[in-house]
């Protein structure tokens, strides 16, 4: 998409559809999650991806035409080892102390080796001729505004549909699928701000503007859920909740996703989407490991100081729900804070001219002539095939 829509009027319009498919996919994926749950099982969703995935690769085997790169690059394993296990180690210390505590050695050691293995990752990136991650990528104010941007929204959104999930049907006692339908509100919110926010907002204000109106509209709806008690209603207490965070995701992930992508070179296009992508999965996976702790410790906590009261287990519960949905709008606060002081006022968009779309195509034309080239022998004539 950077790279057929760059200069294109219709750029925005697709990254605001792309934002509004990336944002509303999760809420969309707990629908069917809950479908397949409530009419076969709950083992059936972890095969979701085998129906995807078998397909797509019958596809790409068939229409798919592979290039080879005339110069192969070599593999950055350092960096790929070390980026991995720092990510890994993090994510792993966060759910381990859930299952044990935050003073069990493997926490401590895994919470204590991951700043040091990403520290080491990036000192091996800014040395290496072929990095896994050129860091003038990120260095770039607006890029890296944007992934951090991403990160956080994911970190503190994937907790939301966590434990509003287990609210709405322990509490609601809503079945599978109904839990699915009732975040159909914020995905359509979210998919009308995302297409606005892209093509009428944007072009006028820029990401900065929308990317920090919508942390703060994430604040605003962690708010309203720490409201909630045994009690609540969805249409009450849950549904504003919902409509007003499907409003904040619009206005982030759409420009943010844009704008993360905006200015990279054609052979670096593939670097920066994939740096979204693991924003998005790391910022949930660090978000959900994070809140899942917080949340179990505050419950835990909260029965033992309330001793055998009547409803005191329920009670546990949303005390433990209340408090993730607290920690969440400090990781929002974190995110409007960082949208603020990193990104820049202006983005330069970037205009298509004719001599730079020629460029491009005869750039890419010379590439595919000399990745389709027969290689050459010792029997070839005299001549063929070299140029002085």
């Amino acid at each position: 998409m950077t790279v057929t829509f760059e200069g294109s009027a219709d750029r925005n319009k697709a990254f605001g559809i792309f934002g509004a498919i990336a944002g509303g996919g999760a809420s969309l994926g707990l629908l069917l999650g809950g479908i397949l749950t409530q009419v076969l099982s709950w083992r059936w969703c972890l095969y979701v991806n085998l129906v995807i995935a078998i397909p797509t690769a019958i596809f790409a085997l068939r229409l798919l035409v592979n290039h080879r790169a005339p110069d192969r690059e070599g593999i950055d394993i350092p960096g790929l080892l070390t980026g991995s296990l720092g990510l890994f180690a993090l994510v792993y210390g966060f759910s381990n102390a859930e299952a044990q505590s935050w003073t069990a050695t493997a926490t401590i050691v895994a919470l204590a080796a991951s700043p040091v293995l990403l520290i080491t990752f990036v000192l091996i990136e800014r040395r290496s001729s072929h990095p896994l991650l050129p860091l003038h990528i990120v260095r770039d104010r607006a890029r890296g505004g944007a992934y951090l941007s991403i990160l956080i929204a994911a970190a503190g959104i994937f907790g939301v549909f966590f434990f509003l999930t287990f609210f709405l049907q322990l509490n609601l006692h809503f079945s599978p699928i109904t839990s699915g339908l009732a975040f159909l509100p914020l995905t359509a919110v979210l998919v009308l701000a995302s297409t606005t926010a892209q093509t009428r907002v944007l072009p006028r204000t820029g990401p900065k503007p929308l990317v920090v109106t919508g942390m703060a509209l994430g604040i605003v709806g962690m708010y309203l859920f720490t409201r909630l008690t045994p009690t609540s209603t969805y249409a009450a207490n849950v549904l504003p909740g919902l409509l007003v965070v499907g409003l904040g995701l619009g206005c982030i992930f759409a420009p943010a996703i844009g704008t993360a992508t905006l200015g990279v070179e054609a052979k670096e296009t593939g670097v920066a989407s994939a740096v979204v992508n693991a924003c998005q999965q790391i910022g949930g996976s660090i978000g959900l490991a994070l809140l899942s702790t917080i949340s179990a410790s505050a419950a835990v906590s909260y029965a033992k100081t309330h001793g055998r009261v009547p409803g005191v287990a329920a009670a546990a519960t949303i005390h433990g729900y209340t408090t993730a949905f607290w920690w969440a709008a400090g990781i929002f606060a974190i995110g409007l804070l960082a949208a603020v002081v990193v990104l820049p006022s202006k983005v330069r968009t970037g205009e298509c001219s004719l001599r730079k779309a020629l460029s491009r195509g005869l750039s890419y034309a010379h590439h595919l002539e000399h990745a389709d080239a027969p290689p050459e022998t010792d029997a070839a004539p005299a001549g063929a095939g070299r140029s002085g």
